[in-house]
């Protein structure tokens, strides 16, 4: 595979290994919560980690190999299945936030992820009902 564009900001934060780490780690703690982790419907997390590392990945200016395999993202239409609400959207934040505190970034990377991220989320949530 090529060298990414240097000035994607995939590359700027350190490629594959950046964001592999970023979503292994917040895997880990998705799996150390049973309400979020009830969203996860596979008993094995490696294939929705693979997911979300190749989502991100291909979001920030890395490969495409996401939409290589899955298509077009549609993140929200992807998610409609799941009860997506605000204490889950607020529980996937706080485990992706410990997450990117592992990535030591420089403050504009780390400012630009934790806003794309939290947004994302937000943008996720499609019920008001109660847990």
């Amino acid at each position: 595979m090529p060298d990414p564009d240097p000035q994607t900001f995939y590359a700027q934060v350190g490629g594959h290994e950046t964001f592999a780490k970023l979503v292994h780690e917040f895997y880990r703690g998705v799996a150390s919560d049973p309400p979020l982790r009830a969203l996860y419907p596979e008993e094995d997390l490696g294939p929705a980690e693979d997911r979300l590392r190749g989502f991100l990945e291909q979001y920030w200016g890395g490969p495409t190999t996401y939409s290589e395999e899955r298509g077009h993202p549609r993140l929200r239409m992807r998610h409609m299945p799941f009860s997506v609400t605000p204490a889950q959207r607020d529980r996937w934040i706080l485990h992706m936030m410990a997450a990117v505190d592992t990535l030591d970034l420089d403050q504009t990377h780390d400012l630009l992820l934790r806003d794309y991220l939290t947004r994302a989320a937000y943008s996720l949530v499609n019920s008001l009902d109660a847990e």
